[in-house]
């Protein structure tokens, strides 16, 4: 029988549609493509990009020319542009403000054939401390109220650029999902005095049949309210309220999960396309007790259709326990 399951944090209800239940080999993968086009991403192209902000060198040579192994740009279409002030107002009923924020791309490494779970663990450490220093720097502006690290990997989630790249906003607001997390997190602690991330995670960890995988400092799961089939959450084990606080020897254990979790997932599921998000507490909130930063890992295996806009509710076909024994019975190279 069906199952309606409620995600402990922001309430929202999910079906976990047992009779449709859905194994790796039941969705449909399209097999990824490369081509062979001129990319703006790949060295020798800095001209195709706007001046970049950050990045790492290997050879001592000066910003914008080749000899880097990541680098972070202004997107060339920004969401939101660095420029301006707020200027609020009202229409009427209906509020307004200018588009003003900070939109940037991390251009993850060099070599155009390889995805973020293809790098060495101490490659995507440097990525991770690329995202460190540039919240440190964005939330110096007092315009910004929440900075988002988020990474789209292949066309069907969203991605114009095959090359590997994350995305990073700074907005001038709290986003309406970010405020239902915090509201969540805050009542369970004004109830309860402890953190329900950090619930959540002792429990995961005790009873396992959730847990993918873990380390010292991280453990990955398949939430117990999944939305969509293989749906992973990454999360500290330590409380911690913002991502931009991270120290380097957490920082490696964080790379090292994230290279093994996105192995599983790929021998899993073939390569499959999918959204990545940090979720860290807002600009002036990295105090706070009840906020723990976590990543949210949604495969794209499923279409969000009609009754999902209609209702709110997700129908998952595949529950987290039969996912996260799948991911962690899967066999990878040491």
């Amino acid at each position: 029988m069906p199952e309606l399951r409620k995600d402990p944090v922001i309430g929202r209800w999910v079906i976990i549609s047992t009779e449709r239940g859905k194994r790796p080999s039941d969705f449909p993968i399209e097999p990824k493509k490369r081509t062979a086009k001129l990319c703006p991403f790949c060295p020798s192209n800095e001209s195709s990009t706007p001046p970049e902000v950050f990045s790492l060198r290997t050879n001592g040579e000066g910003p914008n020319s080749p000899g880097w192994t990541l680098r972070v740009i202004p997107n060339k279409f920004p969401a939101l542009r660095i420029e301006g002030d707020l200027n609020r107002e009202g229409e009427g009923i209906f509020d307004k403000m200018n588009g003003v924020g900070a939109h940037e791309v991390i251009i993850e490494t060099p070599d155009h054939a390889k995805d973020l779970g293809d790098l060495e663990v101490d490659e995507i450490k440097d990525i991770i401390k690329a995202f460190r220093e540039r919240i440190l720097d964005l939330k110096k502006d007092a315009r910004f109220k929440y900075i988002m690290i988020f990474k789209n990997q292949g066309e069907a989630a969203g991605a114009s650029l095959e090359h590997s790249h994350s995305q990073l906003i700074a907005t001038p607001i709290i986003p309406k999902r970010v405020i239902e997390e915090l509201d969540g997190a805050k009542k369970y602690f004004d109830y309860k005095e402890r953190c329900i991330f950090c619930d959540i995670t002792r429990q995961e960890i005790n009873s396992k049949i959730r847990v993918i995988i873990r380390n010292e400092h991280f453990v990955s799961i398949a939430p117990f309210a999944s939305r969509f089939p293989f749906e992973i959450w990454i999360m500290p084990i330590n409380h911690s309220p913002a991502f931009e606080n991270i120290k380097d020897d957490c920082a490696a254990s964080f790379a090292g999960i994230i290279k093994e979790t996105l192995t599983r997932l790929s021998r899993a599921l073939n390569n499959p396309a999918y959204n990545m998000i940090i979720h860290s507490s807002p600009v002036g909130s990295d105090h706070h007790n009840f906020y723990h930063w976590h990543v949210e890992l949604i495969p794209k295996l499923t279409k969000v259709a009609g009754f999902e806009w209609g209702t709110g509710f997700y129908i998952n076909p595949t529950t987290p326990e039969d996912a996260a024994r799948y991911l962690r019975e899967m066999k990878i190279e040491a």
